[in-house]
C-alpha cells in the first residue's frame, strides 16, 4: 500500500467521524447550557426571596437578575412566601433545551410580626 492511499483512506475516516463528533459537541454544548440555567435560576429565585424579605416586588427583582437576552425564557411565580423561577436554557439542539428547564425555589421565611 502507498503513502498516496493512506491519505486516502483516512479522509474518508474523517468525512465518516466528523457527523458523530458534531453532534457530540451539540451534545456538551446543550448540557452546559442547561447548567447555566439552573445558576440562573437560583440566582433570580434568591433575589426574589431577597425583595419579599425586604418589601419589594420579587417578580421584578428576580427578572432583573437574569441577563437580558434569557429574560423571555423566565417564569417567575410567587406562592406566599416562596418564589420559584423556571428558567428554559439556550437551544443549542433545538427541542431538547426544553426537556432541560431548570428550576429553583427560594423561601423568604416567616413574615416578621411587628
Amino acid at each position: 500500500m502507498s503513502v498516496r492511499d493512506d491519505r486516502g483512506q483516512a479522509s474518508i475516516e474523517l468525512v465518516a467521524i466528523l457527523p458523530l463528533a458534531l453532534v457530540v459537541v451539540l451534545a456538551i454544548a446543550q448540557v452546559l447550557a442547561a447548567g447555566g440555567a439552573r445558576e440562573l435560576a437560583a440566582t433570580a429565585a434568591a433575589a426574589g426571596a431577597a425583595a419579599l424579605i425586604q418589601g419589594g416586588d420579587p417578580e421584578t427583582e428576580a427578572r432583573a437578575a437574569v441577563p437580558g437576552r434569557d429574560r423571555d425564557d423566565v417564569d417567575v411565580r410567587v406562592r406566599g412566601r416562596q418564589v420559584t423561577v423556571r428558567v428554559r436554557p439556550r437551544a443549542v439542539a433545538g427541542p431538547v433545551a426544553d426537556l432541560l428547564v431548570a428550576q429553583a425555589t427560594a423561601d423568604a421565611g416567616e413574615a416578621a410580626v411587628r
